[in-house]
């Protein structure tokens, strides 16, 4: 058995994702990922009170894969519209990259989100936040005329869902899908330029 001393909540995320990746959600236990790492169970639980903090501690990882990056994007230079372009295209890139390199992963790490609520909705909560600080850049510059850009912003990550969301996953591959978004996107931009009716 290794060093329990040396075990740290990230080795333990890391030996994680490999265990799910090899039995899947449903299968995956603390035992095998204590068994993957050489030490017992309850080292593994002095990390993590239990399979579902765990889990969910998974989850988050592989949710700020995504977003993370993007936070970037929404506090960049550059004008709001092109931003909120780049932004949309880099967060349909990344879940449509994944999908595509690897299948088995995305589609086990789909199925532990769909478990984990929490994270997913702390990971929706997080990009509608960076699409309402674009919108809020863009409002103040003149771009945008919006009366609430947080709203502004969940309304943009849910118009766009198709082109982002895993239950979507099955349309990724359908020829004209990048002719779509960026229809789609275009349509949003001027109608965040509208100025609404008195």
């Amino acid at each position: 058995m290794s060093d329990a001393t040396a075990l740290t909540a990230d080795r333990i995320l890391d030996t994680a994702e490999e265990v799910l990746r090899r039995y899947g959600p449903a299968k995956a236990t603390v035992l095998d990922v204590a068994r993957a790492l050489g030490v017992s169970h309850g080292s593994v639980y002095r990390h993590f009170a239990s399979k579902t903090a765990l889990r969910d501690a998974v989850a988050e990882r592989w949710l700020a894969r995504v977003s993370t990056p993007l936070i970037e994007v929404a506090t960049g230079p550059g004008p709001a519209p092109r931003r909120l372009r780049r932004w949309l295209a880099e967060l349909s890139g990344t879940k449509r990259r994944m999908a595509r390199e690897d299948p088995e992963l995305f589609d086990n790490f789909h199925q532990l989100a769909t478990l984990s609520e929490g994270a997913v909705a702390t990971h929706l909560e997080v990009l509608a936040g960076q699409l309402s600080l674009i919108v809020a850049d863009g409002v103040t510059a003149g771009e945008f005329a919006v009366p609430d850009p947080a709203v502004a912003g969940r309304a943009l990550l849910q118009a766009t869902a198709r082109f982002h969301h895993p239950a979507h996953r099955a349309d990724w591959n359908e020829p004209g899908l990048d002719d779509d978004m960026e229809a789609v996107v275009a349509l949003l931009i001027d109608g965040l330029r509208t100025r609404p009716a008195p």
